[in-house]
């Protein structure tokens, strides 16, 4: 199977940028939200989905015996 050079591109991004903080992920999130709040942009952010617990939990688990 071919390498494509653009997944090739993003896995030297990923791993130089994870370099940079000696694979800290801590670090790198700091890093991540420092960069965002300087860039001036305005982030959104929107509440979780509500789960859909009603719908799974009325679906039985396994098939009835019965059927």
């Amino acid at each position: 199977m071919s390498e494509d050079a653009i997944v090739a591109e993003i896995h030297r991004g990923r791993e130089e940028f994870a370099k940079r903080f000696n694979y800290d992920l801590r670090a790198m999130f700091d890093d991540i939200v420092a960069r965002q709040n300087a860039s001036g942009r305005k982030v959104v952010s929107f509440p979780p989905k509500p789960a859909q617990l009603a719908t799974i939990a009325a679906a039985p688990a396994t098939p009835s015996a019965d059927r």
